[in-house]
């Protein structure tokens, strides 16, 4: 699938000697070329595919006269100036961004934060939904060779690291604001806490801990299987589709539907309850939509733990057959141990 971009710019963030950030500006937007379409389309894929982001929406206090404005307020004025025609649009949102690029310094300095990097404004759109996307991205060196066989170092935007980014869905935030979800941000490894300047920097309020929600969705995947009575193989099959319509979602960007899941499981046929109605059943119903979290793909496929020393992953088709677990004696029993763990283990004991 292909985005639409409409304005693209990137400015840079340095720190200088006497350790203040400092910003260098690109005077204009770029034009948008394949290669900008790629980059675009790569970070908004790079995004996707984080784990553990955070949605939540727009808490800035009202806007006085005497304070500067706020993202939310600058963002909100550029939309207008776009929707009326009033003069370039590359141009207001290139003005946009130098603005919220300031905003950023200001937050960095503000929680004593030298954080440098490339900062990205990306305004696109991607089936049929208008987005905004904002990443600081750091580089990392990579080697060309030429045709002469020369080696010339070079350095390229590191998305694999993104790890400050954050999405708002104008769409989303123009037609349905009141469900305060339309700005979704990557938290990072440690949580909130290593992006709390760049979420005061949006003026951002956590609403759904999507890292939960998807959690709390396998837990009761699992629980709704297992109260069907189904074979083995029948709940391997309807995992597997949970899997596609997971991996479908994440590709694309889109929120999964509680109830469009529901869709692809079985119907309680004891008291016609569908998979939808029964986790409106639970303590903590789950939220009808969310984003869905790349971690739980993996949790639908493998089950996995470490602790003590021990570190062990294993498909769960496995599970009562090559692996078998035993509660009362708290074992497992593996049969069929990979080669290289038997070939470690052999030479350990000498054989």
């Amino acid at each position: 699938m292909s985005a639409l971009i409409h304005h693209f710019v990137v400015h840079r963030l340095i720190v200088t000697n006497d350790g203040k950030l400092s910003l260098i500006p690109r005077n204009k937007c770029l034009d948008i070329t394949p290669e900008i379409e790629s980059l675009a389309v790569q970070i908004n894929q790079s995004f996707n595919g984080k784990p553990g982001k955070g949605v939540g929406h727009f808490s800035t206090p009202e806007q006085d006269d005497t304070s500067s404005p706020t993202f939310e307020h600058l963002l909100s004025a550029f939309s207008q100036v776009k929707a009326n025609n009033e003069g370039d649009p590359n141009d207001a949102f290139h003005d946009f961004s130098m603005h919220a690029a300031q905003k950023l310094i200001k937050a960095l300095t503000d929680t004593g934060t030298a954080e440098a990097g490339f900062l990205v404004f990306c305004q696109y759109e991607f089936l049929a939904t208008q987005y905004l996307m904002i990443t600081l991205l750091n580089t990392q060196s990579h080697v060309e060779v030429n045709q002469a066989l020369e080696l010339t170092a070079k350095e390229h935007l590191d998305l694999a690291k993104m790890q400050l980014a954050v999405r708002i869905d104008l769409t989303q935030l123009d037609i349905q604001p009141e469900q305060k979800r339309y700005i979704s941000f990557i938290k990072g490894r440690m949580g909130r806490k290593v992006s709390d300047f760049f979420m005061d920097f949006i003026g951002c309020e956590e609403l759904v801990d999507v890292k939960q929600q998807n959690k709390q969705l396998i837990t009761s995947v699992d629980a709704y299987l297992a109260s069907e009575n189904l074979d083995r193989e029948e709940q391997e099959q309807h995992r597997e589709e949970v899997k596609s319509y997971f991996k479908e979602k994440i590709d694309s960007g889109e929120s999964l539907s509680v109830h469009e899941l529901s869709d692809v499981l079985p119907t309680d046929e004891t008291n016609n309850q569908t998979f939808a109605a029964y986790t409106q059943t639970l303590e903590s119903p789950l939220e009808e939509t969310f984003q869905p979290d790349p971690a739980a793909l993996r949790q639908l496929a493998k089950f996995s733990g470490q602790g003590g020393g021990v570190s062990l992953s294993f498909e769960r088709k496995l599970l009562g057959e090559r692996v078998v677990y035993d509660p009362t004696t708290d074992t497992l029993t593996i049969k069929g141990i990979p080669p290289n763990l038997k070939d470690q283990l052999n030479r350990q004991s000498g054989r």
